[in-house]
């Protein structure tokens, strides 16, 4: 069983990302998180995130337990480059590229276990509006009326005194 997942448009170069992803690639999951933790390097958080989110993924769709899982592949791309300009001596211009990555990861199982299906979400039909109006009617034809009760006398009490309000600080545009 392979679980998938992937971030996109980071923005640090894949060059230095790729020194973190050679560390951990092929770790099992929990050793990798630890090694990540000490790493000193910026790109030690997002790598974690995103191990962290494919586990959930594995955890939560597949009902595949956290370690029993490695990391099969990790993969690094050059993402879209960011190009602005800073200006130097004699009125010129140099370029600044500003790099971003995408990385792929793919997570596997140390053991088999069998379990190769996702978990069926059950989900309810979904509520038909006419068919709420016609319920709304059927309570109103058979004299549900909420006048006579405590309640009610309330409501119109508080209804009756914001309305006062309302009308004493009325002013005169003029």
């Amino acid at each position: 069983m392979e679980i998938k997942a992937n971030l996109k448009h980071l923005r640090m170069s894949a060059q230095k990302t790729r020194l973190v992803a050679d560390v951990v690639r092929k770790m099992p999951v929990e050793k990798a998180l630890d090694q990540l933790k000490f790493i000193n390097k910026l790109v030690a958080k997002p790598i974690a995130t995103l191990i962290n989110s494919a586990v959930a993924n594995a955890e939560n769709t597949y009902s595949l337990e956290r370690n029993n899982l490695y990391i099969k592949e990790i993969k690094v791309d050059e993402g879209l480059t960011l190009k602005r300009w800073m200006p130097r001596a004699h009125g010129r211009a140099t370029t600044i590229r500003k790099r971003g990555c995408h990385i792929n990861l793919v997570l596997a199982e140390i053991k088999e276990s069998g379990k190769a299906k996702k978990k069926e979400v059950k989900t309810e039909e979904p509520v038909k509006l006419e068919q709420l109006a016609k319920e709304g009617e059927k309570e109103i034809k058979k004299g549900n009326d909420k006048s006579k009760t405590p309640d009610a006398k309330a409501d119109k009490k508080a209804k009756s005194t914001t309305a006062k309000k309302a009308t004493m600080f009325q002013r005169k545009a003029g």
